[in-house]
């Protein structure tokens, strides 16, 4: 039997379980040894300099390509591994040099992690790995960053983010005594995790709350060009970002397809929309793009469009106000299909 016990993966993991089992009053008191070495120097894709712009990722000293890979679309699907796998592979080839993933993504089944993981066994180093945590406790937080680690193939995470704040509840039990920022806490003290975040889609008020009781080191916010007409998070909470130095990664680009003049051809995300949107893929990635965030995540229906996106990365020239307030006016009639992750009741 080969001998893991050098091996620290496997060292993250059995402390992991033994944090797992341990009692709530060892845990809170400290009496767990550290077992994790030092981590790594951060990852670097030798593609990413000629292929694409990149940005400081906030104060972690990063930099990313303007474009990154979500883990979604193909990469989240079930018994997809040729389709999603090439994709991730692809992504790296291309220079991209940051992926986003998630506990929750690909169901109880973690797909999204599994295909990832895949190709992390030979490339970690190439790519700034970022996953989540949907539970609010500490325990059952760092029950799925065990499980992460193995399915990712690693023994640490880039960052490590609070998933898909919702509602006030979410941020109290977070916060609370044994929630989840405990694990996260814990985890990045281990060497575990380099850097904390917060996400969300609903509510900015809630994300603002989230930065204001912790100074976390990134936020993966939900933006596009129909932000400005229902709870914009470009008015108070990209400000309040960008004023504590954080790495701001946008999400909900093409809003899952829904605001695509092609939107049939985007794959399963486009929902009950029966109605073309008003941009195309470029207008949309341009948009957010040209809003002072770090990088923007899109998970892709195949290689083609990955290779389109990374196209139009390379391209980009920033829209000047006046452009970007035409394509927001021409998404106002699309609001609620474009901002339908957004509290609307």
């Amino acid at each position: 039997m080969k001998d893991d016990s050098l091996n620290p993966a496997s060292s993250r993991r059995s402390f992991l379980k033994q944090t797992g089992a341990a009692t709530a009053g060892l845990v809170a008191g400290g009496l767990l040894s550290k077992t994790a070495s030092a981590l790594p120097p951060l990852p670097a894709n030798p593609a990413t300099p000629e292929a694409m712009p990149t940005r400081n990722l906030g104060r972690t000293g990063y930099r990313v390509g303007v474009f990154s890979l979500g883990g979604q679309a193909a990469i989240e699907q079930p018994n997809n591994d040729a389709a999603a796998v090439a994709i991730v592979e692809r992504a790296l080839d291309l220079g991209i040099n940051y992926i986003d993933t998630a506990a929750q993504y690909g169901g109880s089944e973690r797909w999204s992690q599994r295909y990832i993981g895949q190709v992390m066994k030979r490339r970690r180093n190439q790519v700034y790995l970022a996953s989540k945590t949907h539970d609010r406790t500490r325990d059952g937080s760092l029950r799925l960053l065990e499980e992460s680690l193995r399915l990712l193939n690693t023994d640490h995470l880039d960052a490590w983010q609070l998933h898909h704040i919702t509602t006030q509840d979410d941020v109290d039990r977070i916060f609370a005594k044994g929630g989840a920022l405990e694990a996260l806490q814990q985890a990045r003290e281990q060497k575990m995790v380099r850097y904390l975040g917060v996400t969300g889609h609903t509510d900015p008020e809630l994300l603002m709350e989230c930065l204001r009781r912790f100074p976390f080191d990134q936020i993966l916010l939900a933006v596009n060009a129909a932000d400005k007409h229902h709870l914009s998070f470009e008015e108070k909470l990209l400000p309040m970002a960008i004023e504590k130095q954080m790495g701001i990664i946008g999400m909900k680009i093409p809003s899952r397809g829904r605001l695509l003049s092609n939107w049939p051809a985007v794959g399963a995300y486009a929902g009950g929309k029966t109605q073309p949107g008003p941009l195309n893929i470029k207008e949309a990635l341009y948009y957010v793009l040209s809003l002072p965030v770090s990088t923007v995540i899109i998970g892709c229906d195949n290689v083609g469009q990955l290779e389109e996106n990374v196209k139009l990365a390379r391209e980009f020239t920033p829209l000047n106000q006046q452009q970007l307030g035409a394509l927001s006016d021409r998404t106002a009639p699309h609001a609620q299909d474009a901002l339908f992750f957004r509290r609307w009741s």
